[in-house]
């Protein structure tokens, strides 16, 4: 007669399965953790990138706008009765119109440069209504701004033309800074590198508006203004 075995005792997890189940889980949910903060961070990347370019792409379209609108203004109690615009290698200063939504339009007088000074290093767009009757080129003491871009490692400018007095038959060539008080330069080059990213693309700019348009008279043989 078969005698019914007896049912085998159900058997458990060990102590050690148990932490080697543990540790396993761990490190998935380790490997889980960190791929979800690769992807979030790919993200923020990704969005500050686009950001970043829409940014740079906006003030240089304001940039060219505002280049490419300059006014003649001149300084009607100076000597020669010079340009309302001056150049070096990290600044620009020049006139230009301001759209009519802003404050009202009007020609008012501008400073582009990178304030090194502050931890940001924001480029600006400085602005004030000159008062041609002075008998100094104005300052922007007191002037508004505008921040275009911040970070900003350099801000590097150069003008095509030709020397000043130099005839018309003189070949033009870029340089760091404009002398000539008389003659605005044929073409502007605007070069801006951030601390981090790329550089943005190089700005040219014509300047629409001759020189001889800020005067009554013109000297056509000296190229100067003769009477404003």
């Amino acid at each position: 007669m078969n005698r019914p075995r007896p049912a085998l005792a159900q058997r458990g997890f060990t102590l050690l399965e148990l932490i080697v189940a543990l540790v396993l889980l761990g490190l998935l949910s380790a490997v889980l953790f960190g791929s979800v903060r690769l992807a979030g961070q790919s993200t923020d990347r990704g969005e500050a990138a686009v950001e970043a370019a829409a940014n740079m792409r906006l003030a240089q379209q304001f940039l060219r706008t505002n280049l490419e609108a300059q006014h003649p203004l001149r300084m009607r109690k100076m000597v020669d009765w010079p340009l309302l615009f001056a150049g070096t290698r990290d600044e620009l200063r020049y006139a230009s119109n301001l759209p009519a939504r802003v404050a009202g339009g009007g020609v008012w007088f501008y400073r582009l440069v990178v304030l090194t000074s502050d931890a940001r290093s924001p480029l600006v767009l400085e602005r004030m209504i000159p008062d041609l009757a002075a008998d100094a080129f104005p300052d922007f003491t007191n002037a508004e701004r505008s921040v275009l871009a911040d970070d900003i490692a350099s801000l590097q400018i150069g003008y095509f033309g030709r020397d000043p007095d130099a005839a018309p038959t003189v070949e033009p060539t870029w340089r760091d800074t404009w002398d000539d008080t008389q003659r605005l330069p044929l073409l502007i080059r605007v070069d801006v590198t951030p601390k981090r990213g790329a550089p943005w693309p190089t700005l040219y700019v014509a300047p629409r508006e001759s020189p001889e348009a800020g005067c009554r008279a013109w000297d056509v043989a000296r190229e100067r203004c003769a009477a404003v």
